[in-house]
């Protein structure tokens, strides 16, 4: 709830706001009653998934893993950046099933290790890249599978396991193998089985696991299939956006998606949406003919956050931001993803004040980018320090 109090935002959208959390929220058919308050949104503890994986990297892995598992999968090979959450995910998520991953991140090591930078670490086999090899990723990704595959080995993307049927076919090994996935499955074919995930698991699967959260949001008891929804979250690849808005569709829900670009253009966006959704269509054959015309419009509506900013800039201000809705709410957002989404869930919630929908934010984690943050330089002096973006 946003009582009309303070907080110092200087020239911000959430100037003069504070929050109170309400931890009982009305829910199923409550959601009707106009009783509740005026300006209000619900937040999705999806942070709270997992102690160390970001909510929304916990979905889409909730797709990718058990594709993974059922091919004997002995190794995935994927990248981000020093401070990469779907890295850290991918590397915590491999490990508790027993899977070997190989962590290319952009950059140096940093000379302290915290936030995802260490639990990647902890987790992966950690091989850091120079920024000028690191532009061509994708045949990096392929090179640096191809040498954890070694002789014996086999290397595969998660499209080429998908496109099985049609392809038949590895897109990559020490030694050019083509092979049926009958014996990709087979255990004493191969010494290690590779697969290779692109960079924030931006893959069709991954979609499945963010409808299976839309199914589950949809329930009569929670926010149920009758009541228009207005959904928030930040965007790094868009992924996220996309399966929320292709899982309201699919279900019939009268629900919005609108997500805060923070990584690219408009354009880059739109078209990540076009091919993901024809990637998806193509891989399932989910029954999407009763609406064509929607998708072709696009299901996700995408705008610029209220101050853009190049890709990871932090405003003088946000941390303390941060700092405010953490103690008003107890629940912490960080400034470079999820502040992002809580902005434009606050200013929606105002503007819904009056109006027949209820705003939903989609609460992606982030947590551990915070640590993340002693690690920027301060311009002044060349050096780290923490002290200055994190009080």
């Amino acid at each position: 709830m946003l009582p009309p109090e303070r907080i110092k935002d200087e020239d911000g959208p959430l100037k003069d706001k504070s929050w109170f959390n309400m931890p009982n929220p009305l829910l199923g058919d409550q959601i009707t009653d106009n009783s509740g308050p005026d300006s209000s949104f619900y937040v999705v503890r999806d942070d709270l998934l997992h102690p160390l994986v970001n909510g929304n990297k916990a979905r889409k892995l909730d797709a990718v893993l058990p594709l993974l598992e059922d091919h004997s999968v002995t190794d995935v090979v994927t990248c981000g950046g020093c401070q990469s959450a779907h890295a850290a995910a991918v590397a915590v998520s491999c490990a508790e099933r027993g899977l070997r991953s190989h962590l290319l991140l952009r950059g140096e090591q940093p000379d302290i290790l915290t936030g995802y930078n260490l639990i990647s670490t902890m987790y992966g086999n950690v091989k850091y890249v120079p920024r000028s090899v690191y532009a061509n990723r994708e045949e990096t990704l392929k090179t640096h599978a191809s040498s954890v595959a070694g002789k014996n080995g086999c290397v595969l993307s998660l499209t080429d396991i998908l496109e099985a049927p049609l392809t038949k076919q590895s897109i990559s090994s020490s030694h050019p193998i083509s092979t049926s996935m009958d014996d990709w499955r087979s255990l004493g074919n191969f010494s290690r089985k590779v697969v290779v995930m692109n960079e924030g698991a931006g893959d069709s699967i991954a979609l499945l696991g963010v409808i299976r959260l839309v199914h589950y949001l949809s329930q009569s008891h929670l926010l149920g299939k009758e009541k228009a929804m207005k959904f928030v979250v930040d965007a790094g690849t868009g992924t996220t956006a996309v399966g929320l808005g292709l899982g309201a569709i699919y279900f019939g829900l009268p629900w919005k998606i609108t997500a805060v670009m923070l990584a690219d253009t408009l354009d880059n966006y739109r078209e990540r949406e076009r091919r993901l959704i024809s990637d998806f269509k193509r891989h399932f054959r989910f029954d999407l003919d009763h609406a064509l015309r929607e998708i072709d419009r696009g299901v996700v509506n995408w705008v610029e956050r209220y101050h853009p900013r190049k890709f990871g800039n932090v405003i003088k201000g946000e941390i303390e931001v941060c700092q405010e809705i953490a103690r008003q709410t107890g629940i912490l957002v960080d400034p470079v993803y999820t502040l992002a989404a809580w902005e434009l869930a606050s200013l929606l919630s105002e503007k819904e004040a009056r109006g027949d929908a209820e705003v939903v934010m989609l609460h992606t984690g982030g947590t551990l980018g915070m640590f993340g943050l002693a690690q920027r330089p301060d311009k002044n002096q060349g050096k780290y320090r923490p002290d200055q973006h994190i009080k």
